[in-house]
């Protein structure tokens, strides 16, 4: 079986990134995203640009809407490897 070597990190990704990279990678707009959420709009924009904090419900009924776990909008750039956990 082949070994295989750990990807190496190119650029941090933000909170706000990775809402709109699953987004997008979704094909979907924010007007699209604010259908399926019940999250205005202007809400949606604001945390793409890191001015409004994502929060856990929020989180929650993103990740339902964009069809992926919470952690991976909450934590983009968690590594396992280098994090201790509380």
């Amino acid at each position: 079986m082949k070994e295989y070597q750990l990807s190496k990190k190119i650029i941090d990704v933000s909170i706000g990134d990775s809402v709109r990279i699953i987004r997008e990678l979704q094909e979907l707009s924010q007007n699209q995203l604010s259908t399926l959420t019940g999250i205005p709009q202007s809400t949606i924009s604001a945390i793409e640009h890191n001015k409004v904090n994502l929060g856990v419900e929020r989180a929650k009924v993103l990740a339902r809407a964009l069809k992926c776990h919470p952690a991976v909008l909450v934590f983009p750039g968690w590594n396992i490897e280098q994090e201790k956990a509380a």
